[in-house]
């Protein structure tokens, strides 16, 4: 059958007579034992309350803090991304599924394309009996840092200054520990400057 994802009443005949249906962006395999790796976001560690300098697997955001004092156009992404990967965890733990979850700070650099899955094996070929959360962060930069050097070395890009950062300019971010992962044998291939100049060169 084919649909139209600008016209739900298209897929009324594919879901007849079901009780759910599950949205998903590839092929799933249900009968699958073997470990299950998901990215993540460093959005489900970070925001908690509490005043620390780095944050590591062991820390969740707090859903509730989140709703009450972050900004509303931030909620849905954190929540829906600190639910989900609980949700993939305690699935995992009830059904016998290795789940391992990978949590990147901040995915910049050239783009990958068409080979995108290969290279995501090839990257966690590397992370042996792995078991549970990774955090996955080369570098940490604040906003106005950020916006300094991309304004400084890309002057004929409308960068956003410092001062058009508004409400999130000066808030303060934990670093995310990425010793876990580099405890591993990983090891990370580029900083915060040659991540960005591959992103922007390859536009």
């Amino acid at each position: 059958m084919s649909a139209d994802l600008s016209d739900p009443e298209s897929y009324n005949t594919a879901i007849e007579g079901c009780k759910g249906v599950f949205h998903v962006a590839t092929p799933v395999d249900f009968e699958n034992k073997e470990s299950e790796a998901v990215t993540e976001s460093a959005s489900t560690v970070m925001f908690n309350g509490q005043d620390v300098e780095v944050v590591d697997e062991s820390f969740w955001t707090d859903v509730d803090f989140v709703r009450e004092n972050l900004s509303p156009f931030m909620h849905s992404y954190m929540i829906s991304k600190t639910l989900t990967e609980r949700a993939a965890l305690e699935f995992g733990t009830q059904h016998g599924l290795d789940v391992v979850t990978v949590i990147p700070s901040l995915v910049v650099g050239p783009f990958i394309c068409p080979k995108f899955p290969g290279s995501v094996r090839s990257s966690l070929a590397l992370v042996l009996d792995a078991k549970g959360r990774y955090n996955c962060s080369s570098d940490t930069i604040s906003l106005e840092k950020l916006s300094e050097f991309l304004g400084g070395k890309y002057p004929e890009f409308p960068i956003p200054s410092p001062e058009s950062l508004g409400e999130i300019k000066g808030m303060k971010w934990p670093g995310v520990s990425s010793k876990k992962l580099l405890d591993t044998g990983f090891e990370f291939n580029c900083g915060v400057e040659e991540m960005f100049d591959g992103a922007i060169q390859c536009c």
